[in-house]
């Protein structure tokens, strides 16, 4: 069962996410937060599996929150999905050098966000290519060209620069096996690996360090 906490200061959102979470089987509610401190409250006491946090609150801001959960050796097995408008949310990047596994548009499909849960308790990321084109905008913005500190890609074999640069265009490790005629299990071991070496936390990093260092999908 994936454990899981809302923190988000509109009621009505808090509402229509606890319907989402309560009528899937293998999911289940075990807090809510309207502010800031609640959220960081309810988190420490209840250690949930995944935590849907807005980045607009009242008090501590999302990405305060997302500090102090990071920063717990207590939640290390914590996931944290930031729930956003990518419009108006600019220090959506910053989150995902703080530790956010990933995000959800608050106008996203409700399996969207069921998906996103299941993946992020799962260790990885759930980003959508729209989703991605917004976060790549945004590293754009901040860095442009290649950044000074862009991750040691050097460290990557040929094939793992080339998943990575797929994992960048919002591709699940389904559609980059079809790409490449390869299985999904391969290529998860190739992201698996590329993390690992450039010690990136999840698949949200990945797309950042993918970005910053210029990584392009080959073209035939």
């Amino acid at each position: 069962m994936i454990r899981v906490v809302l923190a988000d200061d509109q009621a009505l959102v808090r509402m229509g996410l606890r319907v989402l979470i309560e009528r899937e089987t293998d999911l289940t509610l075990v807090g809510e937060a309207s502010d800031g401190y609640e959220a960081l409250a309810v988190v420490r006491r209840t250690r949930p599996d995944v935590v849907l946090l807005d980045i607009r609150m009242p008090g501590p801001d999302g990405l305060q929150v997302l500090r102090g959960i990071s920063g717990d050796p207590d939640l290390a097995a914590t996931r944290v999905v930031i729930v956003t408008t990518f419009e108006t949310d600019e220090y959506v990047l910053d989150a995902v050098r703080v530790g956010a596994s990933g995000f959800v548009l608050k106008d996203a499909e409700p399996a969207d966000l069921i998906r996103a849960v299941r993946a992020a308790a799962a260790g990885d990321a759930l980003l959508s290519p729209s989703v991605t084109r917004r976060l790549v905008e945004l590293v754009g913005r901040r860095v442009p060209g290649t950044s000074a500190d862009a991750p040691p890609m050097d460290t990557l074999t040929e094939r793992e620069r080339q998943i990575v640069a797929w994992v960048a265009t919002g591709r699940s490790n389904d559609e980059i096996a079809a790409e490449l005629f390869i299985s999904p299990a391969t290529v998860r071991t190739h992201v698996g690996r590329a993390m690992l070496k450039l010690n990136a936390r999840d698949r949200a990093q990945l797309v950042v360090f993918a970005v910053r260092a210029g990584l392009t999908i080959p073209r035939a």
